[in-house]
C-alpha cells in the first residue's frame, strides 16, 4: 500500500485538493469492489500549528509536514494567489520538510502552480518540469537553472512529476494511477473522469501576457514598441532602433525581465493576434498572416505550430467563436 500525502499548504486551491482526493478515492473503492487491497493510504499534511488544531480534514488524517513518517508520495496542489512570490515565502517553512522527505525516498508530484513550492526547494534545478501554461514565464524567470517544458501537460524526472493548469492535473493522476497500479487501471479511471488520455500539450491554451510589473524603463519601452507595431513586417532590430542604448543590453534586460528575447516577444505577440484573429473572425488564412506582421505564409504556419501545437487551421476549427 502505497502512503499518499496531500500537502495543504497556505493558499491552496480547493478544486486542485478535491480532484486529487476524488481521484485516489475512486481508485481504492475500484479495488475493494473486487474484494483486493485498496492500493493507497491517503494522509493529508499541513503546518505544525494546523495539525496541532485539527487531526483530520475533509475526512482524511491531517499529520504536521514535520512528521517523522516517510511517504511514498507527496503532491502539492494548485495555489489560489495574485501574489506568486508572496505564496511562497509564506510557505516556505514546508521547504525543508520536503527535501527531507524525498532524500528519504519519497516521490513529489505538483499540480498546475504548485510547481512553484518545489522550484523554490531547488530540488527540480537541472530537471525538467511544467506548470500552467500561463505561469510559465513567471516561473521561467523565478527558477532559471528548470529546465521547464511550459507545453507539456505532464511531466517525470526520477521521482519528481509536475502537471500543467488546472485539467492537466487529472493527466498526472493517471500517469501515477499506471505507474503505480497498471494500465488497465488508468483507463478504467480515464472512462470514470472523462478524460482524454492523449493529450500531452498544453500549449494551445496558452494566452500571452506579458508582464508591465516591473520598474525598467528601457525595457517598458521595448514592450510597447513592438505591442504597437507587430502587425508591421519589420525586424526586431528596426521596431527597437530608437530605443537609446545597444541591442546587447536592450536583449540582456529584456530577457532578464520578461524571461523571453525581444525577438521571441515579437513572434509570441503575433502568434496572440493571429489567435485573436482565428477565434474572433471569418477572415481567409492570408489576412490574417499579413494583419499578424507576417509575409511569408510558410514562415507562419511553422512558427504557429511550434509555438502553439497544431495548425492556424485546426486552431480555428476547434476554437472560433460561431
Amino acid at each position: 500500500m502505497k502512503k499518499i500525502a496531500v500537502l495543504l499548504s497556505k493558499n491552496y486551491k480547493l478544486l486542485s485538493v478535491a480532484a486529487i482526493l476524488e481521484v485516489f478515492e475512486t481508485v481504492n473503492k475500484f479495488h475493494l469492489a473486487n474484494n483486493e487491497e485498496k492500493p493507497f493510504l491517503i494522509k493529508l499534511l499541513a503546518s505544525p500549528e494546523e495539525a496541532a488544531k485539527n487531526n483530520e480534514a475533509f475526512g482524511y488524517p491531517l499529520l504536521a509536514i514535520n512528521t517523522p513518517e516517510v511517504m511514498d508520495l507527496i503532491l502539492l496542489p494548485a495555489f489560489t494567489t495574485e501574489n506568486m512570490p508572496q505564496t511562497i515565502q509564506t510557505n516556505s517553512a514546508c521547504i525543508p520538510h520536503l527535501i527531507k522527505q524525498y532524500n528519504q525516498g519519497a516521490s513529489i508530484g505538483t499540480f498546475c502552480t504548485g510547481a512553484f513550492l518545489l522550484g523554490a526547494s531547488g530540488l527540480l534545478n537541472g530537471k525538467i518540469a511544467t506548470t500552467h501554461v500561463d505561469a510559465s514565464s513567471g516561473f521561467a524567470i523565478a527558477f532559471p537553472e528548470v529546465k521547464l517544458k511550459a507545453d507539456k501537460t505532464v511531466t517525470q524526472d526520477g521521482r519528481l512529476y509536475t502537471s500543467g493548469g488546472a485539467t492537466s492535473s487529472f493527466h498526472l493522476l493517471l500517469h501515477l494511477i499506471q505507474e503505480f497500479c497498471g494500465k488497465e487501471m488508468a483507463i478504467k479511471t480515464a472512462k470514470v473522469f472523462a478524460i482524454d488520455m492523449d493529450r500531452d500539450r498544453q500549449s494551445y491554451f496558452s494566452t500571452f501576457q506579458p508582464s508591465r510589473n516591473h520598474n525598467d524603463d528601457l525595457v517598458a519601452i521595448a514592450q510597447e514598441k513592438i505591442e504597437s507595431n507587430y502587425h508591421d513586417t519589420a525586424t526586431i532590430e528596426e521596431l527597437i532602433k530608437d530605443i537609446p542604448s545597444s541591442r546587447r543590453n536592450i536583449v540582456r534586460r529584456f530577457k532578464q525581465i520578461t524571461g523571453i528575447t525581444p525577438i521571441e516577444y515579437l513572434q509570441q505577440t503575433r502568434i496572440e493576434a493571429a489567435k485573436k484573429l482565428l477565434e474572433r473572425t471569418a477572415q481567409q488564412m492570408s489576412e490574417i498572416i499579413f494583419h499578424s506582421g507576417y509575409s511569408d505564409p510558410k514562415a507562419f504556419r511553422k512558427i504557429f505550430k511550434k509555438s502553439v501545437g497544431m495548425t492556424p487551421s485546426q486552431y480555428r476549427e476547434k476554437f472560433q467563436v460561431r
